[in-house]
């Protein structure tokens, strides 16, 4: 299992940052993801449902998303989603906003990905934390980016 927990301070406005994990803005900084439909509950709940299709080269892997946890506050944000990715890894994503002030904002990026079964556990040994991690310093970067276009 990989885990992570780190964080960036944006110059912008909690709002601003927040309305780019909202459905309609998802492709903005998930670019791989291709399709995201509510298909269950409401998309500012949790137990929310989304079947998300997502690219990765020339394979195209379908999945239901479930929003575990979501908090809409004046001064904190958060949202937790988990999805199991092709039949090999439980991926869980936590998205945390604390606004520091009018515009400044902390955006911690927290999860863990799983291997469920013998390939995925050898991928993620193969892959190991230093790649993730780049992955997840990405991530980070592509939000600061997008919210600095709005």
């Amino acid at each position: 299992m990989i885990q992570w927990n780190e964080e960036i301070t944006i110059e912008a406005n909690i709002e601003k940052v927040w309305d780019l994990f909202r459905d309609r803005n998802i492709k903005k900084i998930m670019p791989k993801v291709e399709e995201h439909e509510l298909i269950d509950g409401k998309e500012t709940e949790a137990g929310a449902k989304h079947r998300q299709k997502y690219r990765e080269g020339k394979r195209v892997e379908t999945y239901i998303v479930d929003t575990l946890a979501y908090e809409d506050l004046a001064d904190r944000k958060l949202k937790t989603i988990a999805f199991t990715l092709g039949k090999a890894f439980e991926i869980t994503l936590t998205f945390t906003l604390i606004m520091l002030d009018d515009k400044r904002t902390r955006f911690i990026y927290s999860g863990q990905n799983k291997g469920v079964n013998f390939v995925g556990r050898a991928m993620l040994k193969l892959g190991g934390q230093k790649s993730n991690l780049a992955v997840v310093h990405e991530f980070l970067k592509k939000v600061e980016q997008e919210v600095l276009k709005i």
